[in-house]
């Protein structure tokens, strides 16, 4: 026998049937930290610098491979 059960919910209220927590405070004070770090006076060229330069391991060799890496993909077509 095969029982099939459809439910009508919005995925908060499915969170909450579930007993999941709701994280929606959490999201909005993630996403406002966010808007915060990425506003122009809070970003300064230092910070992005100290950003790409942590991405980049390898010293030179690696920022050689982000700015290739970074050309590839604006080149059109």
């Amino acid at each position: 026998m095969k029982v099939t059960i459809d439910l009508d919910l919005t995925p908060a209220e499915a969170r909450a049937a579930m007993g999941l927590p709701d994280l929606a405070p959490v999201h909005e004070r993630y996403v406002q930290l966010l808007l915060d770090a990425t506003d122009a006076t809070a970003l300064k060229p230092e910070a992005i610098d100290a950003l790409v330069k942590s991405w980049a391991p390898m010293g030179e060799a690696g920022m050689a491979l982000w700015r290739r890496l970074i050309e590839t993909g604006a080149k059109p077509g």
